[in-house]
């Protein structure tokens, strides 16, 4: 088994490419030991020394890590990530495909603006997502209130040096155009 390993813009989160299908549809974000506990193969990375978050998309596992030097933690990182998909074992423990399904309940609109907040979603889900998750993340739809977007960044995205201008310069911009009304992005 081949494992690629991309650079992200955020330089504490580096991209596992396994060459297979990591994770379909939503992907999942593992950011203590104790959430990684719905995962065999998150569990295995948390207990690498350094590593500090732990993200699954459809064909990646983003890894992000503390101050440790990448060369110390990549070789044992890529060694779990190698073990974990040779043994067969399940990506997510059973029931944990219904926690993730239960996030969207924390969203916060009003119903008033359940049109607008419908041609937000499709421009998140059609132009942005696809384009953070290159880099190793996503971008969370949570809330719209008076005007402005709540969106919550997650794997690289997640403390990325880079993602203020993301959120300002792209998204707010792309919204803003599209949809009247959306006047400001916050990241939450």
């Amino acid at each position: 088994m081949f494992i690629q390993t991309e650079a992200t813009p955020n330089p504490q989160t580096l991209k596992f490419l396994p060459g297979r299908d990591v994770l379909p549809g939503d992907p999942m974000d593992f950011r203590t030991p104790e959430a990684a506990q719905a995962s065999p193969l998150a569990t295995a990375l948390f207990t690498i020394d350094g590593v500090t978050g732990v993200f699954m998309g459809g064909d990646f596992i983003a890894v992000t890590k503390d101050d440790s030097d990448w060369s110390h933690i990549k070789p044992a990182i890529l060694g779990s990530i190698m073990e974990h998909f040779m043994s067969g074992q399940p990506l997510l423990v059973d029931g944990a495909q219904d926690a993730k399904a239960d996030a969207s309940e924390d969203e916060f609109f009003e119903e008033a603006d359940q049109e607008m907040v419908e041609v937000i979603k499709e421009l998140l889900d059609t132009r942005v997502r696809p384009a953070v998750a290159m880099d190793g993340g996503d971008i969370i739809f949570k809330g719209f209130k008076q005007g402005t977007v709540y969106l919550h960044m997650q794997g690289a995205c997640s403390g990325c040096p880079s993602s203020t201008a993301t959120l300002k310069n792209g998204i707010e911009n792309l919204l803003r155009h599209f949809v009247p009304g959306v006047e400001d992005v916050q990241q939450i």
